[in-house]
């Protein structure tokens, strides 16, 4: 293979790469510090830009003129923190032994097609940590189990929501107003000991720890553009899990 397409080979897969980690949910410094290493192993520089719709890339080696530059746009977020830590290890190893671009490639290939959890344990487990969330704050049995009904069906309509491509602010307002309203039913029924525990934690699944925390560690690694997108966008998730929550409190009349 003669070194101009080798050159653009290798910039669009480190691009699929920086694109996977970044709908994955890394930081900043994670994707750069993964590229690097990929870009070290094949024996290139790599420069390159990241903003949360699009990723620019250069790449180019010091001995030679011949450099590839090329634009990615990002798909929407979808958390999986197997697959950053999978390629991950795999920079380390590509560097560690000199992978070729085709081992990479293979690598990469195979982590895209690891299986997730299966639906109904995803739901089950947020479920779970909902109604446990519950029992810290004081509820009871009853409380526990409005609490885990309201998460399960919320995290069901949300879930299909992302299926049908809502927007999605509009797929967290729909969560939480349907969660928290079977939550409301469990308080006006007077369900429980303390029914607004259930209220109170229905909504806790939503809350965007990914953003917010990802925001922070780019404002520490002087990333601001990228820090302030990410915590104006926790912030959007934020208020619209409270608009869901308000319109449902509203409705069933509870303070």
């Amino acid at each position: 293979m003669d070194s101009s397409k080798q050159i653009i080979q290798t910039t669009n897969l480190l691009l699929d790469i920086a694109s996977l980690l970044m709908v994955s949910g890394a930081n900043t410094i994670r994707v750069n510090l993964n590229i690097k290493r990929f870009a070290d192993s094949l024996g290139y520089n790599a420069s390159f830009f990241i903003s949360q719709k699009s990723l620019i890339m250069t790449l180019y080696r010091e001995d030679s003129s011949d450099s590839c530059t090329r634009v990615k746009n990002i798909p929407g977020l979808a958390l999986n923190f197997s697959i950053i830590s999978a390629i991950s290890k795999v920079s380390w190893k590509a560097l560690q032994h000199n992978w070729t671009l085709e081992q990479i490639a293979t690598e990469i290939e195979h982590i895209k097609h690891v299986k997730r959890y299966p639906r109904l344990l995803v739901l089950l487990a947020v479920s779970l940590a909902g109604a446990g969330f519950c029992n810290i704050f004081k509820g009871d049995y009853l409380n526990m189990l409005v609490s885990f009904v309201s998460t399960f069906t919320g995290l069901t309509v949300l879930q299909w929501t992302h299926k049908k491509n809502y927007n999605v602010y509009l797929r967290i307002f729909i969560g939480s107003f349907i969660a928290s309203s079977i939550a409301a039913i469990g308080v006006k029924l007077d369900i429980g000991a303390k029914p607004a525990t259930a209220l109170a934690t229905s909504v806790l699944y939503l809350v965007p720890g990914v953003p917010l925390i990802n925001s922070f560690t780019d404002f520490l690694d002087n990333n601001i553009i990228n820090g302030l997108v990410r915590f104006t966008t926790g912030s959007m998730m934020v208020l619209a899990i409270a608009l869901g929550l308000f319109i449902s409190m509203l409705i069933f009349n509870l303070n």
